[in-house]
């Protein structure tokens, strides 16, 4: 097509709706690339006197297809570039520039075919081209009269869009004020909830400083008692020692089986106030530990001695295996030795027959103490339950003590940065693991 007149745009804008409706473009985006194209047709008649306009339908390597019009002018662009007169032209289609070709200068401007349009076959370019070439271009009245009914569907739509929005608008309103209701209500909700919980708090505040005065008087209790009964506890024993001397009056069997009984019952009654006295020491928080570097051997040795005496029975043996070497943490000997001792005495006291074993392994960066017994093991329910205070298992031929010297063994092993573990059964014996770390809590 050429442009040279003004009666030329509105042929232009018509063959190009034409042509966009022959490739399969939208009504909207029919109107949006003539509208381009009768601004882009204008703007060059004015500035160099016309143009030819050409029209392509190409494939891109994405498979698309687009609807390319180029523009070539018939005289020089000023300084070789456009700029649309309207600023809104650029966004009607989807590029518009100036490219050269050969000699030219051509303003050229596209717009995609949706996929959903038939196939631009060579065949159907050739159709096209064929029933375009017969059409016959209408008159400038004509063309106003399509671009008038083109505004009036325009203005309709904006109208509808208009009232949708209203309708949007009042939807959002009440959706705001709604909103805004259940904000108020769940503020006061936790309001409410925040005054419940302050006050909780508070009560828990109370409750805990009732409970720790509680600990600390049963711990004051506990000490006080048990000083108090280690002075008469110790004379009985000192005089049943004297009772029992061999320059002391001889006494008869019966008599020296009853002093022997009233020797062994005040041993056990001075052992259950040194486990008191023991416990209420650490719960009071008064043991602090004595660090040092400690070689597992002779504390070993020690402990093979000194307990070997308890195992009266000839059908339990106590053994102590040798730790392997080097055998050295840094530890607290002494509270050490007492975890160790608690452990193997209580093994001994419920072990009928087979052994107690004390052994040590290193683990990663610690070691691992363990104490092993073949008793009659303790059922998985109650192995939380053997670490309360004055708790015993039921059921045991043997049970006797206070029940303080696993609670008392567990605590100090806490304060040594370790832990104390149990596995056990109900007829398969039980293993006490006590874990520590090599270089100290």
């Amino acid at each position: 097509m050429v442009l040279r007149v003004e009666q030329d745009i509105f042929v232009v804008r018509q063959r190009g709706r034409e042509v966009a409706a022959a490739v399969g473009l939208e009504h909207q985006d029919q109107v949006r690339m003539a509208t381009a194209l009768s601004e882009v047709a204008r703007d060059l008649l004015r500035a160099v006197g016309g143009a030819d306009v050409i029209f392509y339908a190409e494939p891109r390597p994405d498979g698309r297809w687009h609807l390319r019009v180029d523009l070539v002018p018939v005289g020089p662009l000023p300084d070789g570039r456009y700029v649309p007169q309207s600023g809104a032209v650029a966004r009607l289609v989807d590029s518009l520039g100036v490219v050269g070709l050969g000699r030219d200068t051509v303003v050229r401007m596209s717009r995609r075919v949706p996929v959903t349009a038939q196939a631009l076959t060579p065949e159907r370019l050739a159709e096209l081209r064929t029933e375009l070439g017969r059409s016959v271009p209408g008159s400038a009245l004509d063309e106003l009269t399509a671009q008038n009914q083109q505004l009036i569907a325009a203005l309709d739509e904006v109208r509808s869009q208009r009232d949708e929005l209203a309708v949007l608008n009042t939807e959002l309103e009440e959706t705001n004020r709604g909103v805004m209701a259940l904000y108020n209500q769940l503020s006061e909700e936790l309001e409410e909830t925040n005054r419940g919980v302050v006050a909780l708090y508070a009560e828990l505040d109370e409750k805990s400083a009732q409970l720790r005065a509680a600990s600390e008087s049963k711990s004051r209790f506990l000490a006080n008692v048990s000083h108090e009964l280690r002075a008469p506890v110790t004379a009985i024993i000192g005089l049943g020692r004297l009772l029992a001397d061999s320059a002391s009056d001889p006494l008869t069997e019966e008599q020296a089986r009853q002093v022997g009984l009233i020797r062994s019952s005040a041993a056990d009654l001075l052992n259950l106030v040194n486990e008191l006295l023991d416990l209420a020491k650490a719960e009071s928080g008064r043991i602090e530990p004595t660090w040092a570097d400690v070689d597992l051997r002779p504390v070993f040795g020690q402990l093979r001695g000194t307990l070997r005496a308890l195992a009266t029975r000839p059908e339990v043996e106590l053994v102590v295996e040798e730790p392997p070497s080097p055998a050295v943490l840094r530890t607290d000997e002494v509270l050490l030795a007492q975890v160790l001792r608690n452990l193997l005495h209580n093994g001994l006291k419920f072990t009928e027959r087979g052994e107690v074993r004390l052994r040590a392994s290193r683990r990663d960066e610690g070691w691992e103490l363990t104490v092993t017994d073949t008793g009659p093991g303790i059922a998985p329910d109650l192995h939380d339950r053997i670490f309360e205070e004055f708790y015993q298992v039921p059921g045991t031929t043997r049970a006797y003590g206070t029940g303080l010297g696993l609670p008392y063994a567990r605590r100090l092993v806490t304060l040594l940065g370790g832990t104390l573990h149990l596995d056990s059964e109900p007829g398969r014996g039980s293993t006490f693991t006590v874990a520590l770390p090599a270089s100290g809590a």
